[in-house]
């Protein structure tokens, strides 16, 4: 099976005073066509970065340098004017943000932002016509056609990601780049909204980009692995080989570090220091 997502040394630098921040370092992996990879890393390693330098929408004022290559189908995203971009925004990759608290305008109902997502890429779908593919939508992540209509606040922080879910699912996108979709809930509606997520991917037959701090999601979502730490990715493969023999010291310590409830030896093995911070990194390399 050919890979669906490509991408070849990608670098993305902010700058902050003056100053850059490596945030990518030379990140290189794959995807295949309807798969799940998984990014997984501590906070700060360069994930929601990796996503955002995906589908282009990285803060213009602070990203200094975006290279490399990002083939998503044959075509390479970063030679794309943003007009082309915005057009595969939502039809052809969609990103589901980690926080559906920000993610959604408090002042339109939840009816009118999944319309305006349909009739962006659509001019011709009239109003009637993307109201009830909206209320599908709604009912498709679990929601009654009937709250269509209310606003954000409305809604508890479970059903505002399922919204945010089918706002992103609204153009039936090939690829979802889910950032920590489950943080803000709590462990029985992680497993809900994961459950749907998973249903709908096999369903509409989507490829996806998973980025967790839970190993457990990894094992229960994810068909490869790739882990990322300080901007470079240090262990990639597919997730049996990577569960059941982890082969960078990084990877070992993850694994060692989440807590063991059978056998003897149940204290927590924590990985020793601090990651070096990008603007550590920086100052290295103007050494």
């Amino acid at each position: 099976m050919d890979d669906f997502l490509t991408a070849k040394d990608l670098v993305v630098e902010y700058t902050s005073a003056g100053v850059p921040i490596n945030a990518v370092n030379g990140v290189s992996f794959s995807l295949k066509k309807g798969s799940t990879l998984g990014l997984v890393g501590e906070t700060g390693a360069g994930k929601t970065t990796i996503a955002k330098a995906i589908i282009r929408v990285l803060p213009e004022m602070a990203t200094k340098k975006c290279e490399g290559e990002i083939i998503l189908d044959g075509v390479n995203l970063l030679n794309l004017q943003e007009k082309e971009m915005q057009k595969l925004r939502g039809s052809k990759v969609a990103l589901v943000s980690q926080d559906p608290m920000t993610a959604l305008n408090p002042v339109h109902s939840v009816g009118e932002q999944i319309m305006e997502a349909l009739q962006v890429h659509d001019e011709k779908l009239s109003k009637k016509e993307a109201m009830g593919k909206g209320m599908e939508l709604l009912e498709m992540v679990g929601i009654s056609r009937d709250r269509f209509l209310n606003y954000p606040h409305e809604f508890s922080g479970s059903m505002k990601q399922r919204i945010v879910i089918a706002i992103a699912l609204a153009c039936d996108p090939e690829l979802l780049l889910a950032d920590e979709p489950t943080t803000a809930l709590d462990a029985t509606i992680q497993a809900q909204v994961l459950d749907l997520m998973m249903k709908l991917k096999e369903e509409l037959g989507t490829s996806m980009i998973l980025i967790t701090h839970d190993l457990g999601v990894v094992a229960e979502c994810c068909d490869d692995v790739m882990v990322v730490y300080a901007g470079q990715v240090v262990e990639c493969a597919d997730k049996m080989s990577l569960f059941h023999n982890p082969s960078h010291p990084y990877t070992v310590g993850l694994f060692n570090s989440l807590p063991q409830f059978a056998g003897e030896d149940k204290r927590l093995h924590p990985i020793h220091g601090l990651p070096p911070g990008s603007l550590r990194l920086a100052d290295r390399m103007l050494l």
